[in-house]
């Protein structure tokens, strides 16, 4: 057998023709699961197409046109925003939303995370988060109402302020300055229990380690609070605040139970009770979708900003890691 010479090599094998690879059956039981998935998902589509999908595309529609819900519908292009645009009562219902907003969610969140704190620190707290987590769970027409008769001139808060500070009892729902502030006060003793099971249960997920290591170095409660916890408890209190502005930007049935007529010279007018006005006071569907599509923007460049800042704010684990 002669040598190969130099530069010569071996012809290599052909590798063999794959044979097509047949799409694989699917079993029966896939199938019935499949078939069961849709069953139980089918509800909840049908409900959001009817009640948030539908609404949805029929108010950017009729934010467009002139009509009263009977008549016949007419399109106007922009007319309807260039007017609610110009309409005091929108712009004073936006002041209203926007003050409730950013006095209800910082007050509201700094004392959820002080009572979370103080409940961590207890063995027995069930009591606590029951009473805490009970206006949350109580409807929002029952608690204006009871809140409405605290606030009477003869009622239990009046009363408390009159003969503490011996001064008249002051007229919360009938004063424009007060009757805000009658909502602000509402609006935060009613969520108040929902942030402080979620703060409690972020500050439980801190593992106990971390604690010990910075009270081994010395860190006081103080420093562990601002040092610590809240930096772990960032990207909690981050979706907090996110799904707090988004709900006092929808503030309507404590308004509309608490104060009739939103308020005395309208002091307790939000944007939401201003598009239920529109639409179904006086059945300007058209400018009261406008007003909604007004609210949609201003939710979400709420939104934006929040989550533009929660970078220099939020610290998450695998950010530190």
């Amino acid at each position: 057998m002669t040598a190969l010479t130099t530069g010569e090599r071996m012809p290599q094998a052909q590798p063999a023709a794959s044979a097509p690879r047949r799409p694989r059956k699917e079993s029966a039981w896939r199938r019935r699961d499949r078939r069961w998935g849709y069953v139980f998902v089918g509800p909840q589509l049908l409900g959001m197409s009817l009640f948030v999908v539908l609404p949805f595309a029929a108010s950017m529609v009729l934010a467009f046109a002139s009509w009263d819900g009977l008549g016949e519908l007419t399109w106007v292009g922009f007319e309807n925003f260039s007017a609610q645009l110009q309409d005091e009562l929108l712009l004073r219902s936006i002041v209203n939303t926007l003050i409730i907003a950013f006095v209800t969610v910082p007050i509201g969140l700094g004392l959820a995370v002080v009572i979370a704190v103080a409940l961590e620190k207890l063995k027995t707290r069930t009591l606590y988060l029951v009473l805490f987590f009970a206006p949350v769970v109580t409807s929002t027409v029952a608690v204006a109402m009871i809140w409405q008769q605290m606030f009477r001139a003869d009622g239990v808060l009046s009363t408390a302020i009159s003969n503490i500070f011996g001064i008249a009892p002051p007229d919360w729902l009938g004063d424009p300055k007060l009757a805000l502030l009658a909502v602000c006060i509402v609006t935060i003793w009613s969520s108040l229990g929902l942030n402080v099971i979620i703060f409690l249960a972020g500050l439980q997920n801190i593992s106990p380690s971390v604690i010990e290591a910075a009270r081994i170095d010395g860190a006081g409660a103080w420093r562990l609070l601002t040092s610590i916890r809240l930096p772990l408890l960032s990207p909690i209190v981050f979706f907090s605040s996110v799904v707090a502005f988004i709900s006092s930007l929808q503030t309507f049935d404590t308004v509309y139970v608490l104060v009739s007529n939103a308020g005395p010279d309208n002091a307790t007018r939000t944007i939401v009770y201003h598009i239920y006005d529109l639409g179904f006071g006086k059945f300007e569907i058209g400018p009261s979708s406008a007003a909604s599509v007004i609210l949609l923007v201003i939710t979400l460049v709420i939104t934006a900003i929040q989550f533009g800042a929660q970078k220099k704010f939020v610290h998450y684990e695998d950010d530190a890691a």
